[in-house]
């Protein structure tokens, strides 16, 4: 019997923390107490126990409860565990044996980004690719899924600095085009790579965003251009899409649209 009632008042807490976090201004004993269906002693007794520990607090001046900053706390811990390779693994594996074609996960670091996993897929494919290596941004679609998402002066900033080499007779080499193709990939929420870092390989890209919504990686799906037709491109769009949305949310992104994170 006494185990059930803890086990009782540890459901009832999780529910008025859920209450509480509902309301922006806060919530009074009573108006609680009506929606739990319970007397307004037990819900007192419960949101004091909650606010020793830091998890509600009480406007002095409304006497209204709110969330305590010890989730803050609670939840810079979680966000601060959790590990893009591991969260994204489960759907790079997934979007591996849809495709059979070569998986990458990046990150964005310092004007580049860097691979931080890859998987091979079925098909045969030779890429340059491999963990741990840097590749540019303005000519894969890796790269241009973050770029697009970055503030303009941080792009402005990155293109002074690295430039617009050609790697291939089909990179974009022109600063104004190059940025009026960011502005599509913004629109469109994904970005391709056509021939333009190794020729022979098409590739089709989306972002990553973290829990700020600041876009720090981006999943690709890479294959033979005979392979990768424009039907194949037009049905991994909205895949691709999903895909980074997923990825993001276990990151804890929850907010805006992709197509708002972007200074263009």
């Amino acid at each position: 019997m006494e185990r059930e009632n803890m086990v009782k008042s540890v459901s009832r807490a999780l529910d008025i923390v859920t209450i509480v976090s509902m309301e922006r201004e806060g919530v009074g004993v009573t108006e609680i107490a009506k929606q739990m269906d319970i007397n307004k002693s037990s819900v007192y007794r419960i949101l004091t126990t909650l606010a020793q520990y830091g998890y509600i607090e009480q406007d002095q001046e409304t006497g209204r409860y709110k969330l305590g900053y010890k989730f803050l706390e609670v939840s810079s811990k979680l966000l601060d565990s959790i590990d893009l390779r591991t969260e994204a693994k489960p759907f790079l594996q997934e979007l591996e044996s849809e495709t059979n074609e070569v998986i990458h996960l990046v990150v964005y670091d310092q004007g580049e980004v860097v691979y931080i996993e890859k998987l091979e897929g079925n098909q045969t494919l030779r890429m340059h690719s491999k963990v741990g290596k840097r590749a540019p941004m303005h000519c894969t679609s890796v790269g241009k899924a973050i770029l697009a998402f970055l503030p303009l002066n941080t792009v402005t900033s990155i293109l002074e600095r690295k430039g617009l080499p050609a790697h291939t007779d089909h990179t974009i080499t022109d600063e104004e085009s190059f940025l009026r193709e960011l502005s599509e990939v913004k629109q469109k929420g994904y970005a391709l790579d056509l021939e333009e870092n190794e020729y022979g390989i098409t590739c089709i890209a989306a972002p990553i965003f973290d829990h700020l919504g600041q876009v720090v990686a981006a999943v690709s799906i890479s294959g033979a251009t005979m392979r990768m037709t424009n039907e194949r491109l037009t049905y991994l769009q909205e895949r691709m899409v999903d895909i980074g949305k997923n990825i993001s949310e276990r990151l804890g992104y929850k907010t805006e649209s992709v197509k708002d994170k972007s200074l263009f």
